[in-house]
């Protein structure tokens, strides 16, 4: 039977998913469009709910197209999207990349994107940062939010291995650790970096070589596990 109503309760949730405020807690999330659905389940991840619009022949409860496009956080709408519950882990390596105070959500899920196609082991969420959960984080990763581990910290003392601040032309020339160990690269806010107590904390502070001023969050952190696989 094909959900007709606005007032149906899987739309009241993924209407209050959807439209959270960012540090509004939850314990699930939205994916929404069947490239990200399909992510999920290649994933092995089982949906609370999955919904497709009308007539579209995809998986999921049927609902008005209308209807769906107007819970969507799309601008276009969707036509198949699915909720899930969170998972975090504990921060683990080889390589685990540490955000403090990433607050750009685009900008997290393109990082989940870039940690897991350079083989990160996973990512580790510190203070400050948008929710990767979050319906913009969730479409940037494009599905790599799926398959890599997430952990929350607090305390750079938290991260695995050594522990290195990515701080623009300071320290030396990123390189991987020479005894091959576990290594957590931490990447701060575009505008302000990391916080001074956090670079304070870390083993060692690194800078990738430019020419510009700066990156943004995302570049910087892509380009430093690009490096850091390459020289590992």
């Amino acid at each position: 039977m094909t959900i007709t109503s606005s007032h149906n309760d899987k739309l009241k949730e993924i209407r209050k998913l959807t439209r959270r405020r960012p540090r509004e807690q939850t314990s699930r999330f939205v994916a929404e469009g069947e490239d990200l659905v399909a992510a999920a389940a290649a994933a092995g991840w089982s949906p609370r709910v999955l919904l497709a619009a009308a007539g579209s022949g995809l998986d999921g409860d049927e609902v008005d197209a209308a209807l769906l496009a107007e819970v969507s956080g799309l601008g276009s709408g969707s036509r198949q999207l699915g909720v899930y519950e969170q998972r975090w882990s504990v921060p683990s390596g080889p390589l685990c990349v540490a955000l403090w105070g990433v607050a750009d959500p685009g900008n997290v899920g393109t990082i989940l994107r870039s940690a897991l196609a350079f083989g990160a082991g996973s990512v580790a969420v510190g203070p400050g940062c948008a929710d990767p959960f979050g319906p913009k984080a969730v479409r940037a990763s494009m599905g790599a939010i799926f398959q890599l581990a997430l952990a929350r910290v607090a305390r750079v003392d938290e991260l695995p291995g050594e522990r290195v601040a990515l701080v623009a032309r300071g320290g030396a020339p990123l390189v991987a650790s020479q005894d091959g160990g576990e290594l957590s690269v931490l990447v701060g806010a575009e505008r302000d970096g990391l916080p001074t107590d956090v670079v304070a904390s870390c083993d060692r502070v690194a800078h990738i070589p430019i020419a510009s001023e700066s990156l943004n969050a995302a570049m910087a952190a892509t380009v430093a596990l690009y490096e850091l696989g390459r020289h590992a």
